[in-house]
């Protein structure tokens, strides 16, 4: 997830990939690997949560701050099932978006499902149509399913305490379900040391944050107590000790 120029932020890192102040890593996936979440998320979760693949509607997932598409297409695998027969159609669209144009661009072209899934560069914390006309053109109000995997440290490190609640109230406002992987306490403190190492000025809200400790529950507050939503489940921790929380619109 990005929140700068896309071009300034993708030439830095090209020179040092660790070079990553808004979550843009080149090589992401190398050294995170969508099974360490897909190993927690059952593979019947659309079906549990009462989405059925192949009926009139759609069924719309949203993956925010995708980065390079991996896990956006190892989830959808994860939990679409291939057709029978050919003449059949999966009616399960995913729609993922970052702010760094460069990974975006690399998404867009290792894409294997162009038909059902989709990558956009857009930035969630400026005020933006693209999401609603998404929605507009599938004939639907809101997504079934927001993922929103490790994306929270980055926008909260970047816009401040008020940005990251107006993250989390937006994505409550265009989902009826949320599966949220908030970064804890200890990963900020890690991005601000290695900004240091680097020789790059700190971030810009760090040492003003209200919100610190355990960030995740913090997250469940407000989305419980302001955005109409509640925790469902929690599917354990990821090997980077980061909870898998899901909530429903009430």
């Amino acid at each position: 997830m990005a929140t700068c120029s896309s071009c300034d932020t993708s030439d830095a890192m090209a020179n040092d990939p660790g070079a990553a102040p808004y979550g843009n890593f080149i090589n992401y996936y190398s050294f995170n690997p969508p099974e360490n979440r897909l190993s927690l998320i059952p593979a019947t979760l659309l079906r549990d949560l009462g989405y059925r693949d192949g009926g009139d509607e759609p069924t719309l997932i949203l993956d925010v701050g995708c980065n390079s598409g991996e896990l956006s297409v190892a989830l959808y695998k994860h939990l679409v099932e291939e057709p029978e027969q050919k003449s059949e159609r999966n009616t399960v669209h995913l729609l993922g978006f970052d702010l760094d144009e460069t990974l975006i661009e690399r998404a867009q072209q290792t894409n294997p499902l162009h038909s059902n899934i989709s990558f956009i560069q857009l930035d969630i914390t400026e005020e933006t149509d693209q999401l609603q006309e998404y929605l507009s053109q599938q004939s639907c109000s809101h997504f079934h399913l927001c993922l929103c995997l490790a994306v929270t440290m980055w926008v909260h490190l970047n816009h401040g305490d008020l940005g990251l609640l107006q993250l989390l109230s937006r994505l409550a406002s265009i989902s009826h379900h949320l599966l949220l992987e908030a970064q804890p306490w200890k990963c900020y403190r890690s991005a601000a040391r290695r900004l240091r190492k680097l020789g790059r000025s700190d971030f810009e809200h760090f040492k003003t944050l209200k919100i610190q400790g355990d960030v995740a529950e913090s997250a469940k507050e407000h989305l419980e107590r302001q955005c109409g939503m509640e925790l469902i489940q929690s599917f354990g921790s990821t090997t980077w000790d980061r909870k898998l929380l899901l909530f429903r619109r009430r």
